[in-house]
This record gives C-alpha cells, sequence and structure tokens, in this order.
C-alpha cells in the first residue's frame, strides 16, 4: 500500500547556521534523531541507530543552510525525508518543515514522534 506524505512545520527560535548543523551533520543528527550517527569520510550514507539497530539512509538533495534530502536504504524512490529550513517573509521567523512518508494509518503516531523528536531538537539548540 502506498505511503501518505505529510509535512510538518516547527517554529524554531535559532540560527540558520546552528539548526542546518543539527540536520546535516552526525553529531548534529545524533543530538535529537537518533542515538547515533555514523558517516565516512567523503560519503553521502548515513546510518542512523536507535536502541541497537540501525539503518542507512543516503542523502538524495541537499543545499547549504536550506534542507538535507534522505531516502532510506530499500524505500520507494519516491518516497524520502527532508528537513527544511524556511525564513517566513512576513515574521522572519525560522520555519523547520518536515515532510516524511508514513504508513495509512500512522499519521498521528508519526506527528507526535515528530513532535517529540523536534522539542528534543529545541532543547539540544536552546531554542525553548
Amino acid at each position: 500500500m502506498k505511503k501518505e506524505k505529510i509535512q510538518l512545520e516547527y517554529i524554531i527560535k535559532a540560527s540558520t547556521k546552528s539548526l542546518y548543523t543539527s540536520i546535516s551533520t552526525p553529531e548534529g543528527l545524533s543530538e535529537w534523531f537518533a542515538d547515533e550517527v555514523n558517516v565516512e569520510q567523503g560519503s553521502q550514507e548515513f546510518e542512523f541507530v536507535w536502541n541497537g539497530e540501525s539503518q542507512k539512509a543516503r542523502v538524495i538533495l541537499q543545499k547549504a543552510l536550506s534542507f538535507m534530502r534522505f531516502q532510506w536504504e530499500d524505500e520507494d524512490e519516491a518516497e524520502y525525508f527532508e528537513f527544511r529550513i524556511v525564513i517566513d517573509p512576513l515574521t522572519n521567523d525560522i520555519v523547520f518543515v518536515i515532510t516524511d512518508f508514513v504508513e495509512p494509518g500512522e499519521k498521528d503516531d508519526a506527528e507526535q514522534l515528530w513532535n517529540l523528536q523536534v522539542e528534543t531538537l529545541k532543547k539540544s539548540l536552546g531554542a525553548n
């Protein structure tokens, strides 16, 4: 069954540079997204570890200080997860946009999980 695309937006009170570091480096991602993140020097393949279980994703698109798009190993080519930094043109707020694909019926659970992850991100950035 085809997964459903979701997009979540959060206002983050931090600099775009510090937020980009949190979404693009193993050190930054291990602060809030996974227990451990590994990437070989010069590689576009990230290994994410949760509770001792690892899952690999490769960077399929990125733009410095703007976004990172990953695709899980063995996933449909049209499915990905993306972290995007957008500056609201009216308020100048930094908006953190997460795009993900979830199984039908799992949207609420996925949103709750992302909400918890973003709270951890905000704490790691001192942005609460």
